[in-house]
């Protein structure tokens, strides 16, 4: 055994432990660990409630009637009060548990970049109903990233499993690492808007290669800017895609 393959089996152990003993899940986070120990070893590069209230109040009295209106009004405007008081609770709640996410990960992946012995600035944000991780300002982050995602994928993956853990829900958590995403997110958005014009002026369909469903979402959004065309989804996973049709 060669001093460099003793090396990379020590980082897979190294960051195994550390996926397991943060996760629980041996299975996932091993594979996972695997992937990310060999790309960084290797220097691999390159997601009603329906009211029906009926108020029917017939009475004979006609001051009775306003009376009673007027208080229906006024219990009306109560429950709305409380309804919105409730859902302003929900959303710090949401929020607060979204920013709870962020700091459980941004924890575990400030130690598995040391034991993967990388340099980096770890943000964090919340983007809608997502906690949002990034790593950014390191050298060499692009080992982290890998050929089309798949080692950013295969951490990000750790990275759920370790805030699962601890918090006992499934985490949506997105992580991105030297603005990988964020890069492909504008390139699908600008591709998405190109094809709806190309479709419009054409009249013709025009079919997307296989993408993932998050890739999707951000084709889609694109494509539901442009007037006259739609878009929809065809095939199975993994190689479903986006499909832009002109409208009837």
């Amino acid at each position: 055994m060669t001093a460099e393959t003793a090396a990379h089996d020590e980082q897979v152990r190294e960051i195994e432990d550390s996926a397991t003993s943060n996760t629980g899940s041996s299975d996932v986070s091993t594979d996972a660990a695997k992937s990310v120990a060999e790309a960084t070893s290797t220097g691999s590069s390159d997601d009603v409630t329906e009211t029906s209230g009926s108020e029917a109040a017939d009475t004979n009295d006609v001051s009775d009637e306003n009376s009673d209106d007027s208080a229906e009004a006024a219990a009306d405007a109560d429950a709305t009060a409380d309804s919105d008081d409730d859902s302003d609770d929900d959303d710090l709640a949401e929020e607060d548990r979204l920013v709870e996410e962020g700091e459980i990960a941004g924890d575990y992946l400030e130690q598995l970049l040391d034991v993967l012995d990388f340099d980096g600035d770890i943000d964090l944000d919340v983007d809608g109903d997502r906690a949002v991780v990034s790593i950014d300002g390191g050298d060499d982050l692009d080992r982290l990233v890998g050929r089309k995602g798949e080692v950013l994928d295969a951490l990000q993956e750790l990275t759920r499993l370790a805030v699962q853990q601890s918090t006992g829900v499934r985490s949506r958590l997105m992580l991105d690492i030297a603005r990988w995403r964020a890069d492909r997110r504008d390139r699908l958005a600008r591709l998405g808007a190109e094809v709806a014009r190309r479709v419009l002026d054409s009249g013709e369909r025009e079919a997307l290669d296989p993408m993932t469903p998050f890739e999707r979402k951000i084709v889609h959004d694109a494509v539901a800017a442009v007037d006259g065309v739609v878009s929809e989804s065809e095939g199975a996973e993994p190689k479903r895609r986006v499909v832009v049709l002109p409208t009837a």
